[in-house]
């Protein structure tokens, strides 16, 4: 539930802080006439993200079980791609999406109603689908569906709370720092959900070793004890974990961190430029001490 909360909020956060800044930008600009399109895009990618999911679900529940494996180790693996992407695209970006955003509306409202729904449909869209791809692929790796539900869900709940309160000027936001952090929590879940990945894929006969194990701790840290299952549900930590699995995760989380935590490079200051002086006044005069 821990780590389906944080991929809700964390997912949802962007979407609702895009929804918040879309909506503020028109009401302050007197364009109010204009939010109609814009919730229908918001509520277009809703029901997609929805849409998206139940056809996961529906699909794998419709395969034989080595389908399954096959299917939800791809999958698995393809959203690890997507989160990576997104988690240092918004650290990129974090400063400048609130002027991004409102030159996009601005592009929407000289164009007219369809593009502003395509604005809104498209910015909530990417995160929704994303959110999606991710959480079925966490219920995938836990076996259960209520819990990583009800956990993203609560998530996305916050989300929303958190954007309203955006919207009314009752929060500040870092999003540099917010976006920072989260980030580095969601590489390791997206580094759990890419060793389970190719676990199923091994159960699928795709990838070889699935009875090389690496390690087995079971004995110690069993699959049903309250703290395998906080493990196995915020990290996918499985206590019988192939070579496979453990180079992939590592050969995965080692880069990504360094790549994610190096400081931002900043553009140097340009040189003045230097020009011969054309007068004696131009010489600047000695200081008198």
């Amino acid at each position: 539930m821990v780590a389906n909360y944080l991929i809700g909020l964390r997912e949802g956060l962007e979407a609702s802080l895009v929804v918040s800044i879309l909506v503020a930008y028109l009401v302050k600009s007197e364009r109010r006439d204009r939010l109609a399109p814009v919730w229908a895009g918001v509520l277009a990618a809703v029901a997609l993200s929805l849409c998206f999911g139940a056809a996961l679900t529906f699909t794998s529940n419709r395969l034989s079980f080595q389908a399954q494996e096959a299917f939800g180790g791809t999958l698995s693996i393809v959203a690890v791609g997507f989160v990576t992407w997104m988690v240092f695209w918004m650290r990129r970006t974090a400063r400048s999406l609130s002027s991004e955003l409102r030159g996009r509306l601005d592009s929407a409202l000289a164009m007219g109603t369809g593009a502003l729904v395509a604005t809104a449909f498209i910015a909530v869209g990417r995160e929704g689908l994303e959110t999606s791809l991710f959480i079925w692929s966490a219920v995938q790796a836990t076996g259960q569906s209520t819990e990583p539900v009800l956990g993203a869900a609560l998530g996305l709940l916050t989300a929303v709370i958190i954007g309203y309160l955006f919207y009314k000027g009752a929060l500040r936001i870092n999003l540099a720092t917010f976006f920072k952090w989260t980030g580095a929590l969601l590489i390791v879940v997206a580094a759990g959900v890419l060793s389970y990945g190719v676990h199923d894929l091994q159960e699928a006969a795709i990838l070889p070793g699935l009875n090389s194990l690496a390690f087995d701790v079971s004995a110690a840290i069993p699959p049903s004890s309250w703290y395998g299952t906080l493990l196995k549900g915020t990290v996918n930590f499985t206590p019988n974990t192939t070579w496979l699995q453990a180079i992939a995760w590592t050969a995965y989380i080692v880069p990504v961190f360094v790549l994610f935590l190096r400081p931002s490079r900043s553009a140097a200051p340009a040189a003045p430029a230097t020009q011969p002086p054309t007068s004696e006044s131009s010489v600047p005069a000695p200081a008198d001490h």
